[in-house]
């Protein structure tokens, strides 16, 4: 029997525009764990979105602040959740401006159109004051991700943190698709700036998300507000 993972990331409030239009998106909600019927985008048939959101979906709409782990002998989901709400107690909302669809590599994520330093050091933090909770990462793990190309930093990174895009290598995003054949990539692209545009982001909260099983979907165990003042 597989341990469940966890993973702490950025998910828009449920009742917000950005968590609608990214639900339907992928075709998921990661709050009730519901199916949620896509849109029609142009030049994208309705079983190519499909097939091309399949990855994602599997994660629901959300940015990554730490990467999914499981849990350290010894520690609890209930001791996590504590230390969860007090840390959210501590920070406050971050203003990150628009972000907008973008192409990284062959898939297409939304990004923040300006850099924010507050939000580097935000996820910065995550990753560090949470990893006493993560378990060691599994030799599963760490040979896919050395079929990765990782650079020598990166998998300095994944063997300390458990995931190689963490601190200097971390980059904001929210994606939108997975893996695209490289002819597809430019459709999708006008595709998603035609139907998501730019997006006002907010990160007012820092969300937990449970996966049950190696097939399953992520979903939203909890959401804590971001409360601290500057």
């Amino acid at each position: 029997m597989s341990l469940p993972r966890y993973a702490l990331y950025f998910t828009p409030r449920p009742d917000s525009d950005l968590a609608r239009l990214g639900a339907a998106m992928l075709g998921y909600d990661c709050y009730t764990g519901a199916a949620v019927e896509q849109p029609h985008l142009p030049a994208i048939t309705p079983g190519e979105l499909h097939e091309g959101t399949a990855e994602p979906r599997r994660y629901g709409f959300h940015g990554t602040l730490k990467a999914p782990f499981s849990l350290v002998e010894g520690r609890s989901l209930e001791s996590l959740k504590h230390a969860l709400r007090a840390f959210a107690a501590e920070w406050p909302t971050l203003d990150v401006g628009a972000v907008s669809p973008r192409r990284i590599g062959r898939f297409i994520a939304l990004t923040p159109d300006t850099p924010s330093l507050d939000l580097q050091l935000f996820a910065a933090e995550c990753v560090a004051a949470f990893d006493h909770f993560r378990a060691p990462i599994s030799d599963k793990d760490r040979q896919r991700r050395a079929s990765q190309n990782l650079s020598p930093r990166q998998s300095a990174l994944l063997e300390r943190w458990g995931y190689p895009y963490v601190f200097d290598q971390f980059r904001f995003h929210m994606t939108l698709s997975g893996s695209l054949p490289e002819e597809r990539v430019g459709s999708w692209l006008d595709g998603l700036k035609s139907y998501v545009g730019a997006q006002p982001l907010i990160i007012d909260g820092l969300t937990l998300l449970e996966q049950t099983g190696p097939d399953a979907r992520f979903r939203v165990v909890e959401r804590y507000d971001l409360e601290g003042r500057r």
